[in-house]
């Protein structure tokens, strides 16, 4: 397309187009507003998010000058005219102390133009003028810009919705004595949106946040220059009002914050002073359900790791069979091996005419668990075929010495108490400890 048709799509794609969202649009108006090109309006945009040719690419009439309204954002006022001489306070002259800034050599970004103009609302200063944030900027003065004195104090203007009166709600809220923080002040905002409720005006948000109400005179460097001002300007070419509002320091207010310059592109902030709504989700039943399985899985995530690290604190207790135990009484046993304490204690208890003693049943040449063959009147080793007779003593196989006797003795109670931690044995080529006390009991 041609240089002209350039100037007035701006950044946007040429036909045929997809659907824009508010973040491309809000973009779009920022960057208009930059370079003095004639804003978007309202069917512009509406045509823009439903993907069809604006109103001017279909013939119905050229695009307006005029900016699509924003929240909280007053509109710029129309481009003036060629006028006669320009007389001085269009753009205002450079101060000592910005000059001494720009002789440091350091060029600002638009966020610290930004931070230092909300500095000098706070303080009640005169704010910066189109001349100093070029300066500041780094960027090239334009011709049109002549170094001339400050500009007089603007007329009241008259006051708009977002300075009006204080309703008798927020007047009880006020009465009540608490006072807002600006979180508080900006859920009421998104509530009265939602509810398309009014928004509380500039009074209303300076009273219930507690402070002093500012003057009308203090607001008025932080004004967009009236087209008179830009007319009398000497040696100015007429500017696009678009542009003067992109380069004044305006104060902007909006449902969620309040912040001093202009915002960066291709964030909320943008897209509102753009004239385009910033919504977020919409609180359907898929998103509530959506938000409470992410909450309910950091839940998870969290009581897990509270666990582990309380299991941390307790101590590792490793529970064992006791070693010492009681078997009943020595009239319970008649004479030969009895196993039914061979699953439980891993012994048997072997009575002869004259004894009674305790085997462990451990094969003496690996640790296996021999069995009773009653038939055969022997113990037998599973694994490699070791042979122990009726009272332990190996006589086939591998084995290399009898198997170990457990100790034995009568608790007060006359039961036979078993300590299996104390063995006695009959190492191989060495005396047996089978006769000792406590190897054997004699039943009376």
């Amino acid at each position: 397309m041609a240089d002209e048709s350039k100037g007035i799509l701006g950044h946007l794609p040429p036909l045929p187009r997809a659907a824009l969202n508010n973040s491309v649009i809000g973009m779009e108006q920022a960057y208009r507003k930059r370079k003095g090109m004639p804003l978007l309006t309202e069917a512009d945009i509406e045509a823009l998010k439903a993907g069809e040719p604006m109103p001017w690419e279909r013939g119905d009439g050229e695009p307006s000058s005029a900016p699509a309204p924003a929240g909280g954002v007053a509109p710029p006022a129309p481009a003036a005219a060629p006028a006669a001489p320009p007389a001085p306070g269009a753009t205002g002259t450079m101060r000592e102390d910005v000059a001494k800034w720009v002789a440091e050599g350091k060029k600002w970004s638009k966020s610290a133009i930004a931070a230092e103009q909300a500095r000098r609302n706070r303080k009640g200063l005169p704010a910066l003028n189109d001349a100093e944030i070029t300066a500041l900027l780094g960027e090239p003065l334009e011709e049109s810009a002549a170094p001339v004195a400050p500009p007089p104090a603007a007329a009241p203007a008259t006051p708009s919705a977002q300075s009006g009166p204080i309703s008798d709600e927020v007047a009880k809220w006020v009465a009540e004595g608490k006072k807002w923080s600006k979180s508080s002040i900006a859920a009421e905002q998104a509530r009265r949106k939602r509810k398309n409720l009014p928004e509380l005006t500039d009074a209303e948000v300076t009273a219930l946040l507690g402070e002093p109400a500012e003057p009308a005179a203090a607001a008025a460097p932080a004004a967009a220059p009236s087209p008179a001002a830009r007319a009398a300007a000497p040696g100015a070419a007429p500017r696009p009002a678009a542009a003067a509002a992109a380069a004044a320091p305006v104060a902007r207010a909006g449902a969620s914050t309040k912040y001093v310059g202009t915002p960066a592109v291709g964030t909320s902030k943008a897209a509102a002073a753009g004239g385009v709504a910033a919504v977020g989700p919409e609180d359907n039943v898929v998103n509530q359900g959506r938000r409470r399985f992410a909450w309910t899985a950091v839940a998870a995530f969290l009581t897990a790791w509270f666990i582990a690290f309380f299991r941390f604190f307790l101590p590792r207790t490793l529970f064992e069979p006791a070693t010492s135990f009681k078997i009943g009484y020595a009239a319970d046993y008649g004479l030969g091996v009895d196993t039914k304490w061979q699953q439980k204690y891993r012994i048997w208890v072997d009575r002869t005419p004259d004894r009674l003693f305790v085997i462990y049943a451990r094969c003496t040449h690996l640790g296996c668990t021999p069995d009773w063959k009653p038939s055969e009147n022997k113990f037998k080793c599973p694994c490699h075929g070791s042979g122990y007779d009726s009272e332990g003593v190996n006589f086939e196989g591998p084995a290399p010495r009898p198997m170990d006797r457990a100790h034995v003795e009568t608790a007060p109670d006359g039961q036979i108490l078993v300590d299996v931690s104390k063995l006695y044995q009959w190492p191989k080529g060495q005396p047996s400890q089978f006769n000792e006390e406590g190897a054997f009991l004699r039943p009376g």
